[in-house]
């Protein structure tokens, strides 16, 4: 039983001297985050396959029991639409070998024009795949979540690949109009979808979206709270991804869920030791 928490980057000029000591180099900044949560969102790999040298480095900052769910490029599917992208997919996947165990799932996050109707290119896709992964899909076309039909139609699909449906949950941030800049910024690019906390499989994957306000984010995220340990207790090992619109307190916000699910499972396995925010030195 294990819960890994974590945020949607593990760099982010806002954490620097506050949680994380800053400037880092590159080749230390996910080893710095590594301290404080044991999870992350692979977001970059959207935009660009990284080079194996890349991932490698990866590996050498995190230990085995530190966890990626890595996004697979938009080329597979947003442009290609999981359809005929092969050569593409087969490098994503050499690339990313070298974080081994580390790789908790590989996340397929489809645009929101993806519906129903292209469900048969995802039972396609997910067949293709190898089975040495676990695979997680987050959708966002409203059918699949006000449709029970085209919703249990996609719940097939999936658990005929033993993956995961990965809900975006937006619903804090929709409650009341934006009052930061961040906030109104969010509300133009996020999904407006209902809330979803149905596991399929034995290591559900959340991403929640709070406020800038900490004690809305914390707030809205109390169903989650109950709904985590009541996970934890059936044997399942959740991952739950923290964002708030900027961003800038998502680390220590992280740890809090840890903190506030461990309250309620004591026997919950605690996260390390954050690394101190001084500057590193030689001496």
């Amino acid at each position: 039983m294990r819960l890994h928490v974590g945020c949607a980057m593990w760099t982010h000029a806002a954490w620097q001297g506050r949680f994380l000591p800053g400037p880092l180099p590159p080749g230390e900044r996910l080893r710095s985050y590594a301290t404080w949560c044991n999870a992350v969102e692979g977001n970059t790999t959207f935009y660009a396959t990284p080079t194996r040298g890349t991932v490698e480095s990866w590996a050498r900052q995190t230990a085995p029991d530190f966890r990626f769910v890595v996004k697979l490029p938009k080329p597979i599917t947003h442009e290609h639409r999981l359809t005929g992208a092969d050569e593409a997919l087969g490098a994503f996947l050499e690339a990313m070998e070298p974080l081994g165990p580390r790789t908790h799932a590989l996340w397929v996050q489809l645009p929101g024009s993806f519906g129903p109707a292209d469900l048969g290119a995802l039972a396609a896709f997910l067949r293709r795949l190898p089975g040495s992964h676990r695979y997680a899909v987050e959708v966002r076309h409203r059918a699949f979540f006000e449709d029970e039909r085209s919703a249990q139609h996609l719940e097939r699909v999936l658990a005929g690949a033993g993956a995961e449906w990965v809900p975006f949950d937006t619903t804090t941030l929709f409650q009341s109009p934006p009052t930061s800049d961040a906030e109104r910024d969010a509300w133009t690019k996020k999904p407006r979808v209902p809330r979803r906390s149905r596991a399929l499989t034995d290591r559900p994957i959340i991403r929640y979206l709070g406020r800038d306000a900490t004690d809305r984010t914390v707030e809205g995220w109390r169903p989650w709270v109950d709904t985590v340990t009541e996970w934890l207790r059936e044997g399942r090992s959740p991952t739950v991804f923290i964002h708030t619109p900027d961003n800038a307190d998502a680390l220590a916000l992280a740890r809090r869920f840890h903190d506030d699910v461990r309250a309620r499972v004591p026997e919950l396995e605690p996260l390390p030791d954050p690394m101190p925010n001084e500057p590193l030195t030689l001496f």
